[in-house]
């Protein structure tokens, strides 16, 4: 006998972000950048009780390897984080550049039977992210959906789930 399925939200703001989560590094940090977005729904509405969660590597190129990314000391680089959006849909977190240039994503939000799986790709010095090779697959019209925009103090990353400016995601099989 099967049972029903249940969709993954929307009690995140419940039990789920902590203090400081979506502060990978302090604002004070000299390498800090502010990346930030709304979460969109099919509709083109803020999804007010979305959770986004981020994993990168640093500046250097290392991947984080330091137990403890729930406790932020201020110093440590722990290369994960986590936000709640807020009643507009709007998140937020303090990071740093990855060398790499890209930042995994996953979100999770009310009606989704699963999270979901994206990347950020941050832009290089020419514009736009260069020799990735999972970007350079994407039709040329889907890759906009994964690039964040440059603002003085950071980027931009808008989510949307459906509709014609969806979002690109990953399928990871049986994650």
């Amino acid at each position: 006998m099967s049972t029903p399925g249940q969709t993954v939200g929307p009690f995140f703001g419940y039990a789920l972000p902590w203090e400081g989560g979506e502060d990978l590094v302090p604002p004070s940090h000299p390498g800090a950048v502010r990346l930030h977005g709304t979460v969109y729904d099919g509709a083109g509405d803020p999804v007010p009780d979305a959770l986004l969660e981020i994993w990168q590597r640093d500046g250097d190129g290392n991947v984080p390897s330091v137990e403890g990314s729930l406790d932020r000391d201020g110093w440590t680089f722990t290369g994960f984080g986590r936000a709640a959006t807020d009643g507009g849909g709007r998140y937020t977190f303090t990071t740093v550049i990855p060398s790499d240039g890209f930042i995994a994503m996953t979100v999770f939000a009310r009606g989704l039977l699963d999270r979901l799986f994206t990347r950020v790709y941050l832009p290089g010095p020419a514009g736009r992210p260069e020799g990735d090779a999972f970007l350079e697959s994407l039709p040329e019209d889907r890759r906009s959906t994964l690039l964040a925009g440059r603002e003085e103090n950071g980027y931009v990353f808008d989510v949307h789930l459906q509709g014609e400016r969806e979002t690109v995601f990953l399928d990871f099989a049986g994650a």
